[in-house]
């Protein structure tokens, strides 16, 4: 298969699982993450893949903005702009470095299935380790951030937040989309900042815009299968698809260093 078919098809699956997993199951999200690592490389993937989620984003506003809880969000409100700040930070120093290996995803998989035993284990460690306690939202807040900055993977660190604190799925839905979609936009002048104080280690380039433009109709086509999918599944199937997916992803990023 000649490597541009393969890059257009792999790109295909990637941007069809942004579209699914923001209209769909939100955890399926973290999934495009070592897909497109595999295209662009670990760093230049961050900026490869934010048109494509901010794409993604304004869709499940689109389908489910009704169902936002806003006091949820204005929690994690003051804490975000943390992590964006921090996860920048990283990113600089470590393109400075110029490092081969990719240091961040192994140590965000195990922040994941950290905070996943935690919230499996809130009924014996009381309500102050939970991720929804007033603690717990103030790290969920800062890691969503300072991840989603520098790998987009604060997907399973907001899913098992928001299944913690009991939200039906729709209005998990709500919630997931503004917060995503507030988060990446927010992201945009940070990765141009980056991309113009080091330019030999970029976040993005024409060739990676042009990817994204071509990919367009595929984040479209995983929205319509993952709201098909979304209507039809019980909320108890739906809150164990979620954590499943966290652990899934966690054990995905360790293992993909």
């Amino acid at each position: 298969m000649p490597a541009e078919a393969w890059t257009l098809g792999l790109g295909a699956v990637a941007a069809a699982m942004v579209g699914f997993s923001k209209t769909g199951v939100p955890g399926t999200g973290i999934l495009v993450i070592p897909l497109m690592a595999a295209l662009f490389g670990g760093r230049l993937s961050v900026g490869a893949t934010l048109p494509l989620l901010i794409l993604g984003d304004v869709l499940a506003v689109a389908l489910y903005r009704q169902h936002a809880q806003w006091a949820r969000l204005r929690t994690l409100a003051p804490w975000r702009p943390l992590g964006l700040l921090l996860g920048s930070g990283l990113l600089k120093l470590l393109g400075d470095l110029r490092l081969k290996a990719d240091p961040l995803s192994p140590m965000i998989g195990v922040l994941v299935l950290v905070m996943l035993a935690l919230n499996l284990l809130r009924g014996r460690l009381g309500q102050r380790l939970v991720p929804h306690s007033r603690e717990g939202t103030v790290v969920t807040g800062a890691l969503a951030g300072f991840t989603t900055m520098v790998s987009n993977a604060a997907g399973p660190i907001m899913s098992i937040f928001l299944n913690s604190s009991g939200l039906p799925k729709d209005q998990l839905m709500g919630t997931t989309a503004w917060t995503f979609l507030l988060l990446n936009l927010a992201k945009v002048p940070f990765l141009a900042l980056l991309t113009a104080d080091n330019p030999q280690e970029p976040l993005y380039t024409l060739a990676t815009l042009r990817f994204d433009l071509l990919m367009v109709p595929l984040v479209l086509a995983g929205a319509w299968a993952g709201r098909a999918l979304q209507r039809r599944l019980p909320e108890q199937a739906f809150s164990g698809a979620l954590l499943s997916l966290a652990a899934v992803s966690a054990v995905l990023l360790i293992v993909r260093h």
